[in-house]
This record gives structure tokens, sequence and C-alpha cells, in this order.
């Protein structure tokens, strides 16, 4: 009985692999010592794949389903083995088995800022961050390349080396990215749907395909994005004489948020435009009557204009009610 025993145990009939959860990507069948019985089962469970190993060369393979195991099912292997096609005996060989399933909220970002030539700002530095999954397509790459002979190969493991790969195809992509940051930021599904195309190839190269690739967000450095506020601002005015006035009147914004400012001591619009023609003057694109500029200056949107230096404490209510009234006198 326990000669029978202890043959028994040397023999496997069933291969399978019950997968012990999310994120195990490949997996090794334990048969340490033990042979495959001839004529026994292999069962591929859907969203799995089974490969044939001999001596680390990839042999026959296995979708879903119960596959018998005998020489006519392992062409690949019998002719490794040089088996002849009656051989029944029990044979050793390493069986993997593969997740086909679509591994979902993978998480990609910028460790450091990506600088790119914007077509409107010229070289910027911009963090950008989201999500993406794949599906293993071609175990043969994906063994050889990634998981290769351990027992156990999970998303974690592959997760640093995907990583840098989205990394350097961004950076790839994006440095040489006609595409405004403006418009990256404003039609982001536009933009993710770009960058998909861009990472897609790098992902099929370790046997994946990267089946969705989302852009959450995208920004700038704290210093670049004050930058491009100013430079957004000033293309909200027509000439000099009216950024002049802006900057003068940003300036009041800043001196009202110290006590002992100008602000504070009652300045109010008169001399705000007063300091921006006076700027005006000196920058040589102004002359003549101090009213000028107010006089060519559309009412609408100086109205827009005191309404954010009220919002700014720079005037108060009265002072914009008694203007906005004047310069509504002044639509026809």
């Amino acid at each position: 009985m326990g000669l029978m025993n202890f043959i028994k145990k040397q023999f496997v009939d069933v291969i399978q692999w019950t997968e012990d959860g999310p994120g195990t990507l490949a997996w090794r069948f334990p048969f340490a010592d033990k042979e495959i019985q001839n004529g026994g089962q292999l069962i591929v469970r859907e969203t799995q794949q089974a490969v044939f190993f001999n001596e680390g060369v990839f042999a026959d393979k296995f979708g879903p389903g119960t596959h018998a195991i005998k020489t006519a099912n392992l062409p690949i292997l019998t002719d490794l083995k040089h088996w002849d096609k009656a051989f029944e005996s029990p044979f050793k060989s390493d069986v993997y088995f593969f997740s086909k399933r679509e591994q979902i909220d993978q998480k990609w970002g910028t460790p450091q800022p990506i600088t790119i030539r914007d077509k409107e700002f010229g070289p910027l530095r911009i963090r950008a961050f989201g999500n993406y999954s794949y599906v293993i397509s071609d175990v043969e790459p994906f063994f050889n390349k990634l998981s290769g002979t351990v027992e156990k190969y999970t998303v974690q493991d592959a997760e640093g080396q995907l990583r840098g790969v989205v990394m350097t195809a961004l950076a790839s992509f994006l440095g040489k990215s006609d595409v405004a940051f403006i418009d990256m930021a404003g039609n982001q599904q536009a933009f993710s749907d770009k960058l998909k195309e861009a990472v897609a190839p790098a992902f099929k190269n370790y046997g994946l395909e990267l089946k969705s690739f989302f852009v959450q967000s995208i920004s700038l450095p704290e210093t670049m994005e004050k930058q491009l506020d100013k430079l957004s601002a000033m293309r909200m005015f027509g000439d000099l004489r009216q950024y002049a006035q802006f900057q003068s009147a940003d300036s009041i914004s800043v001196a009202a948020a110290n006590p002992g400012g100008v602000a504070g001591a009652g300045v109010g619009l008169g001399a705000g435009v007063a300091m921006g023609q006076m700027m005006a003057q000196s920058l040589g694109v102004g002359g003549g009557q101090g009213g000028g500029a107010a006089n060519a200056e559309d009412p609408v949107a100086m109205i827009e204009r005191l309404s954010d230096l009220k919002k700014k404490g720079v005037i108060s209510q009265e002072e914009f009610d008694k203007k906005k009234t004047e310069l509504l006198g002044k639509i026809k």
C-alpha cells in the first residue's frame, strides 16, 4: 500500500490554475518532482492561456477549455522531445498560465516636469497624470521580456517597467508635438487619444495591448502658471497704453493688501488712471490730453475692468456704480 501511495504522488493528471485573486499576470504550475500523466487533463479557464515549455523553449499553447494531454495535442513538444507518436509514458515539462484579463486603473504620472516647445508660449514645463489599462496579447514576448521563469509574476512586478515605458513615450511625443498647451488642457479626450497612439507601440513590444489611456490632469509649475496668467492678461488689452493702465491697476491691488499702502490712504480710481497715463506717456505710446485713452476706450470693456478692480478692493461699490453709469451713458 505504501509503495502504491508513493508511486501515485509522482504523477499529475489534472493541470489547472484557480486564480488566487486579481493582479497575477503569469503563474507556473508547481510540479516539483512530479511528472505529467499522459492522458490526463489540462483545464484552461476563460481569460487564461496555458503554455507548455521544454527546457525554456516555447512549445504548445492552449486557450480556454478542457484538453487531453497526449501526443496528438502536443505536436511541438512531441517534436522537441523526439517522441514517437505512440508515446504514452509520464513526462516532465514546465506549464505556465497567463492571465488574459484586462488590467484596469493602472496609474501613470510625470515624476518630473516634461519640457515641451509650445507654439504659442515657447518652452513650457508641464506635469500630467492619469490612468490606463492593458491586456496580455502575445505571451511569447511577454514571457521573454517581462515575466520570465519566475513562479508568479504580478501587475506590481510590471508596474515600474511599464511606467518607464509610458514616460519615455510621452516625453518623446510631447517633445516634438505641435499641439498647444491650451489645446491639450481644453480637450483632454482628444489629447488622451493622441497619447494612446504614441504609447501603444511600446506596450506591443512587450506583448501587451494598451486598451485605454486617459489624461486626468495637465498642469504647469506654479511659477509658470503665474507667468502664463500675465501673458493672457496682456492679450486682453489692445495696445501698450491699455497694458500700462492694467499694470498700474494691478499695482494698486497689491498696495491694497498693505495697510500702509496707497490704497489704504484712500486712493481711488482717478489715481489709478493717472498712474496708467503716466506710464503710457513714459512708454511713448500716449500723448495729448490725459483723458484721451479713456475716451477711446470701449465702454463695455472698461466696465468689465472696473468690475475686476472692485473685486480686488481697489475701488468702492459707490465709485464703481458712478463710473458705470457714466460709461453706459456713452453707449448709443
